[in-house]
């Protein structure tokens, strides 16, 4: 590699170190992008894209199980894994190098191999040729994470799995347990059900979902528990009690009421968290400040170090690609100067692509009430929304969290068909500080679902029309 010094080099090139990568090329800062793997990191090749692909497979293959419901007839439906695999890694494939090509139209180095700082200003990349070390006047970490592993129970990727490696899987399991219960175990859980699979949710906390509105949390667990999944909260899992056999995993666990149960599948999936990436990177050699397993930064995305930034699931916080991605263009732009807008954590959407989806924005009620808010909260059903109805997907709630006081937008929490597509409304409204009123004054097309948010903006002040 001829060139060696830049103004900039990333080190990581998921999806926070890429656009992190093209923004600064963007500003005209000569850039370099350090990453030991394929660019797109674990969002783009085991986590965001490949889930969601699958997830699209499962949600056909339940449409066309219902397909009498429309009016369909077809013979022999059923499910080829093989190809569907196929169609994801296709998908995969084709966002890659459109990744790359991005990336070499905006003129990024990219340099393979493992990133290692030296100082404030230097990295060594170990690359097949040997050590290459680079010079920079700022450095951007964005190591990104990996599935967290319990003590006692390490994955072995065969019975034993974490997401990485249920992606890779070539068989749908007979029966799946799912230790966790947030956005990635109610995903798979979702998944395999869909699949066929007899599925077990396994969380400690009181809801799945915890991070997630309770009443909204609980609408989704009935949906799930209708549809045949085992769904235990509130419910300890003894690690020590795994035992793996030829027929597959069985454990302890203990419920809400004291009382011992075994469970069993044929592998467990540990979906409980993701570890930051920030051993072997070189933070030990200049200092970086690292806290609970997290690098600390400020509002601009700086490290105590001077000249070092680090963005995305390195940090912590949300741990979520559209997260990283926005942090990785504020701390470019900071570095060129720029006064970029600061990213609020309440203004940031949450999904959890599930079947049905929720997805959330801003505060719940009870945090709310916590920040000393008085609220006033409007809902809707999707069972009286047309476009729901007409998809065969009527159940579901949105729920609009206002201050009594100014009206105030505080937050949107939805399980309902395709939320994802329209909490973005709600993202909007929050950046804009809008109020219930207005976002009940805005006029949504008929019949659509985001219809939702109409109505229940009307329901914050008790004046929904079709509830």
């Amino acid at each position: 590699m001829a060139e060696t010094s830049f103004d900039v080099i990333i080190l990581g090139g998921g999806t926070g170190g890429y656009v992190a990568a093209i923004r600064a090329a963007q500003l005209g800062l000569k850039t370099a992008l350090v990453d030991a793997g394929r660019v797109g990191g674990t969002c783009l090749h085991r986590g965001c894209i490949p889930t969601k692909a699958l997830l699209h497979t499962a949600e056909l293959l339940h449409t066309f199980q219902h397909r009498e419901e429309f009016g369909l007839k077809a013979d022999n439906v059923g499910l080829d894994y093989a190809k569907a695999m196929a169609k994801k890694e296709k998908v995969v494939t084709q966002l890659w190098k459109g990744v790359e090509f991005l990336l070499k139209k905006n003129k990024v180095t990219v340099v393979a191999g493992w990133g290692r700082l030296v100082d404030a200003t230097h990295i060594d990349v170990a690359t097949d040729k040997g050590t290459t070390r680079l010079t920079a006047k700022d450095i951007v970490i964005a190591s990104g994470s990996v599935p967290r592993e319990l003590p006692d129970l390490p994955f072995d990727g065969k019975q034993i799995l974490s997401s990485d490696h249920i992606l890779e899987k070539t068989d749908i399991p007979k029966s799946i347990i799912i230790l966790g219960g947030g956005a990635i175990g109610v995903e798979f859980a979702s998944m395999y059900n869909d699949f066929g699979s007899d599925v077990t949710i396994i969380e400690m906390l009181p809801h799945i979902l915890p991070q997630d509105d309770e009443e909204v949390a609980g609408e989704l667990a009935k949906m799930l528990t209708k549809r045949g999944i085992k769904v235990m909260a509130n419910t300890k899992f003894d690690l020590k009690s795994v035992k793996k056999s030829a027929k597959g995993v069985t454990a302890t666990v203990t419920g809400p009421d004291g009382k011992e149960a075994a469970v069993s599948g044929e592998v467990l999936l540990v979906a409980v968290g993701r570890k930051a990436i920030t051993e072997d990177i070189g933070l030990e050699s200049v200092g970086v400040k690292v806290e609970r397993g997290f690098i600390t930064v400020d509002d601009h995305y700086r490290t105590n170090v001077p000249h070092v930034y680090a963005i995305g699931d390195v940090i912590g916080g949300y741990l979520l690609a559209h997260v990283a991605s926005h942090e990785g263009m504020i701390a470019v732009e900071t570095i060129a100067g720029k006064n970029p807008e600061l990213l609020d954590p309440a203004r940031v959407p949450r999904v959890t692509y599930s079947r049905p989806e929720v997805a959330s924005v801003g505060l719940t009620a009870q945090e709310a009430e916590a920040r000393g808010y008085e609220v006033k909260v409007g809902t809707f059903p999707f069972r009286a929304n047309g476009k729901a109805l007409i998809l065969g997907e009527p159940d579901g709630i949105v729920k609009l969290v206002a201050d009594k006081k100014t009206d105030a937008l505080l937050g949107a929490h939805i399980v309902g068909p395709h939320a994802s597509d329209y909490i973005n409304e709600m993202a909007l409204a929050r950046f804009l500080e809008a109020t219930a009123w207005e976002v009940a004054e805005s006029v949504h097309a008929h019949p659509t679902i985001s219809e939702v948010l109409h109505e229940a903006a009307l329901a914050v002040d008790g004046h929904a029309i079709h509830f």
